[in-house]
């Protein structure tokens, strides 16, 4: 009899304690309404607050239905693995000006993990869009991200959309060990600036199973990302993969061990690129150790790309060569179809020259089978490997 009372203590303790680790907290319970008007801004973050400091686990809980949101930080640290669990649709507000900078921005947080349930990220952003003179407006205010991470360690971003951003889609900052999978994002081809996954000084990320059509840059890789895995992801229509642009501003950190693997790039105007200003900076920049294999190109304008005279709008005031050292980078088994004229477009700097590029097996060919394709290369040492076609330039 004992040990039966025993045993059922023992039970109750391990059912309490279970009950302790775990806890649901619905937005629904913080007042939110899913009419597609009202701002729930303020139920989200009383939400976010109970979910923060419960130690254990915990969820944040936005179930199905249409939710207006204004511009949120959800910041830590938290107490426990907190996840942001969404299964409805966010809206954001249509007035680009009345977001100071993210529409939703997660910070400080250690082991988050954001999505999961299908749910879908609305920029709202066509408005804005007609707005956007960035790119002959030094001054312009830039427009608002969608959805932020800044010095987040431990993530695991899942199972969401993102459609229409305002700006770009998922932006990274200063965080460490990352995976973003499962995710779709989407804004038309001419909208400016929609990068679909950007990051800077952030180290171990790991990006798989990813599809992405937008107006930018599928995804870019900016100065101080190290340790970056790159998989499984289709990109078009779109800017590409990009590292960089590098090289503009001072104070930017070194970038490496970047490895980009069996991918899709479809109908876009550039496939791998490495791209960096001519700018006289003080400082010297390092791009290094840098891998792209496996990639298949669909009808792309510029398959493979190395630019150290970057300049996206004309006119261009060159103030000398690139400061940036681009080295050890392999292109491997790269093969597709291209719709311009050049399949593989190598200009590195006349000050600090490219150096071990390697083009192992590359194999592109004009879209349509009409017309050649041909290769340039200024300012590179490194060499070829295997088939080459067109006939290779290093």
């Amino acid at each position: 009899m004992v040990a039966k009372y025993f045993f059922v203590l023992c039970l109750l303790v391990c059912i309490v304690e279970a009950q302790a680790q775990y806890v649901v907290f619905n937005v629904m319970n913080y007042g939110a309404k899913s009419d597609g008007q009202t701002d729930n801004s303020g139920a989200f973050l009383k939400a976010w607050y109970d979910a923060c400091k419960w130690n254990g686990k915990s969820t944040m809980f936005i179930p199905e239905g249409t939710y207006m949101l204004n511009e949120v930080i959800f910041s830590g640290p938290c107490r426990g693995t907190t996840n942001f669990k969404l299964k409805g649709l966010l809206k954001a507000p249509i007035d680009p000006y009345s977001i100071k900078k993210d529409w939703i921005n997660f910070r400080y947080v250690d082991n988050l993990i954001v999505g999961g349930g299908g749910g879908v990220l609305d920029g709202q952003g066509s408005y804005a869009w007609k707005t956007n003179d960035c790119r002959t407006n030094p001054n312009c205010r830039p427009l608002p991200t969608t959805m932020s991470f800044d010095f987040i360690t431990n993530g695991y971003i899942h199972r969401m959309r993102s459609v229409n951003s305002k700006q770009g889609h998922f932006v990274m900052y200063g965080c460490q060990n990352m995976i973003l999978t499962k995710l779709k994002i989407i804004a038309p081809s001419d909208s400016p600036n929609t990068d679909g996954i950007k990051m800077a000084k952030s180290h171990g990320i790991n990006i798989t199973n990813v599809n992405i059509g937008t107006g930018d840059d599928c995804i870019a890789i900016l100065s101080g990302t190290r340790h970056l895995r790159i998989s499984d992801v289709f990109c078009g229509p779109g800017h590409g993969i990009s590292i960089g642009s590098l090289g503009k501003y001072e104070g930017e950190e070194n970038l490496s061990d970047i490895h980009v693997k069996n991918c899709t790039i479809s109908g876009a105007s550039n496939g791998v690129r490495i791209k960096t200003w001519a700018s006289q900076l003080k400082n010297s920049l390092v791009a290094s150790d840098i891998v792209f294999e496996d990639i298949i190109m669909n009808n792309v304008q510029n398959p493979i790309i190395i630019d150290q005279r970057y300049c996206p709008v004309a006119p261009c005031t060159y103030k000398g060569a690139s400061n940036v050292q681009i080295s050890n980078v392999s292109y491997k088994y790269i093969r597709g179809s291209g719709n311009g004229e050049v399949a593989v477009s190598i200009n590195c700097s006349e000050k600090k020259p490219c150096q071990n590029i390697k083009l192992d097996n590359i194999n592109l060919w004009p879209s349509g089978g009409k017309g050649t394709l041909r290769n340039e290369c200024s300012f590179v040492n490194g060499a070829s490997y295997g088939p080459q076609n067109p006939p290779s330039c290093i």
